[in-house]
């Protein structure tokens, strides 16, 4: 069993620093956050340990290494926006920054980026699941083709009084297996 953590907790550290608390404090893995540089008004969002918008190769390599040597393994590349906001100028600008993360991924070393699967929080339950397909069915693609891996997060997003009951999550909704209409569109994980 490894015992990390998600550097989110550690903003206002760079990624050498985290990486070096990781070791001193005897933790074996980390999911590095890898958010658009810039910050962000939500908790917990905004925190960027990789800049993957100009993430080099020579600066790729100093971060595999320095993880390796310091005997930390990064377990996951964190990004956790709403991928399926009804503004479509947003929603465009998460799902570009969450394909390069999965790009940058493999040039880490990192076989998995963990996210939102996100909700339009305008529409039902049920009617999301078309805009879901629609725009995670790329994503997927995109992932598979760089060899990563999707870990889906199934916090509701409740992070303020305007989400409350439902959320800005789609997989913090749960599913049911018989008793309602809601059916997770498996074809996005064959």
């Amino acid at each position: 069993m490894q015992l990390g953590f998600v550097s989110a907790i550690l903003p206002d550290l760079s990624i050498d620093e985290v990486i070096s608390f990781a070791a001193d404090e005897g933790f074996s893995c980390i999911e590095l956050m890898c958010w658009p540089p810039g910050g962000s008004s939500r908790r917990y969002a905004g925190v960027t340990h990789i800049d993957v918008t100009d993430l080099s190769d020579a600066e790729a390599t100093r971060i595999r290494e320095m993880a390796r040597s310091r005997g930390i393994t990064i377990s996951g590349l964190g990004y956790y926006p709403n991928p399926l906001d009804p503004d479509p100028a947003h929603r465009e600008v998460v799902i570009d920054h969450l394909m390069k993360v999965i790009q940058a991924a493999p040039r880490l070393g990192v076989a998995v980026v963990n996210t939102f699967i996100g909700r339009d929080w305008t529409k039902s339950i049920d009617d999301n699941w078309a805009v879901m397909k629609e725009v995670w069915l790329p994503i997927i693609a995109q992932a598979k083709t760089n060899g990563v891996k999707i870990g889906i997060e199934n916090c509701p997003m409740l992070f303020s009084k305007d989400e409350w009951p439902g959320g800005k999550n789609l997989a913090g909704v749960p599913l049911c297996g018989g008793g309602c209409s809601t059916s997770f569109p498996t074809e996005l994980w064959d």
